[in-house]
């Protein structure tokens, strides 16, 4: 038996116990003994090669036995791909949000711990996305099967997002889009789509207020529809209304000015259009529930600390030039997150080419507004 085994637990693409010896071999799980010691044969054992080689480990996972009876030559580049994997996958299995999980990000962690052995990200990418894939939660199919509870039904700031469902209608509404309804309700711009609502309901409805001081239209709820009925449009307004009232400790609303699509007015037009338009262009096909429960509080955020920078004494001092920046800076995550959709929904590299060539475009667009 050689001195000085080198052993690392790895897994094979379907999840089954490999051993790596001396980053050079790869031993994939024969069966145990009933000394609870495990056998591995060589990978090359079921191939042309029919390797003899073999190790035998107990139940700490130290070397009882190692034949090393090789016939082929080492696989260093398929060892270091088998271990980067497995390195990865444990990594992705350490967030509890699959959508929080950055491919890339996970990768440099991994790539920094193996040093030059790990092999380049795009010969893994595709296995990472699988391993990502997977830890994402059951696909809802119908509105019984949304749940009550969930923690996608938390905002960034650990808040309730979810206010309402009953079987026909579910409701979300951060703190602050409630605060930003009760307080700029004069006017409220409501319209909804049908390409970015999950497939097992009828519309996604968008409400939104135009805050004049900042010149800023603002997300104040998003509710998945089951129906078109009358009943389920009036329960909708009536919580919207109802939890908004929370967030206003002087007077309760009473008269909102509603604008809806049909009304085609320029302001709703921007209001609602402009936003749905975005959303069906996050996603190419109808989303994943909780997936698109990840993006409307992505958005959530963004637009709390947009508002929360432009509130800041600081601001008005310098409108102008933080307006243009913060500006940028929003569309610039906007366009990150667009890019996270394609890239989780399978892209190719011309589309995402075409994706930052609009960003670009948009970009042009706040400088020649800036002169």
């Amino acid at each position: 038996m050689e001195d000085n085994i080198e052993i690392e637990i790895s897994e094979t693409n379907r999840g089954n116990e490999q051993i790596i010896i001396n980053k050079k071999h790869k031993f994939n799980f024969s069966f145990q003994r009933k000394d609870k010691s495990k056998i591995y044969r060589c990978t090359e054992y079921k191939t042309l090669n029919k390797c003899k080689s073999l190790i035998i480990l107990n139940d700490k996972k130290e070397v009882l036995k190692y034949e090393s009876l090789h016939n082929h030559l080492e696989k260093e580049i398929d060892v270091s791909i088998s271990v980067a994997k497995h390195k990865i996958k444990e990594e992705i299995k350490k967030n509890s949000i699959p959508m929080d999980i950055k491919p890339k990000h996970i990768f440099n962690v991994v790539s920094q711990e193996m040093g030059l052995i790990c092999p380049e990200y795009s010969t893994i990418r595709s296995q990472i996305i699988r391993n990502v894939n997977k830890q994402f939660p059951p696909n809802i199919k119908s509105f019984d099967d949304i749940p009550i509870e969930s923690e996608y039904y938390k905002t960034k700031r650990n808040e309730n997002f979810m206010i309402f469902k009953n079987t026909d209608l579910i409701i979300f509404q951060s703190p602050f889009q409630a605060y930003l309804f009760s307080n700029y309700h004069k006017n409220i711009f409501a319209d909804g789509t049908f390409y970015a609502a999950p497939k097992f309901s009828y519309q996604l409805f968008i409400t939104r207020t135009y805050v004049g001081e900042f010149n800023m239209l603002y997300t104040t709820s998003i509710s998945i529809l089951k129906n078109k009925k009358q009943s389920t449009y009036e329960t909708l307004f009536k919580e919207i209304k109802k939890n908004a009232n929370k967030f206003r400790s002087n007077t309760l609303i009473t008269t909102i000015n509603f604008h809806c699509d049909f009304e085609q007015e320029h302001l709703t037009n921007n209001a609602s259009e402009s936003y749905n338009s975005y959303l069906n262009n996050i996603f190419p096909n109808k989303p994943l529930f909780y997936k698109l429960i990840y993006i409307l509080k992505e958005e959530e955020k963004l637009s709390y600390n947009d508002y929360q920078s432009r509130t800041k004494g600081n601001w008005k001092k310098k409108q102008k030039i933080f307006s243009a920046t913060d500006e940028i800076k929003i569309l610039i995550e906007n366009y990150k997150s667009k890019e996270i959709n394609l890239f989780y929904n399978g892209c190719n590299r011309n589309e995402l080419i075409k994706l930052w060539k609009e960003c670009l475009i948009d970009l042009n667009d706040i400088n020649i507004n800036l002169k």
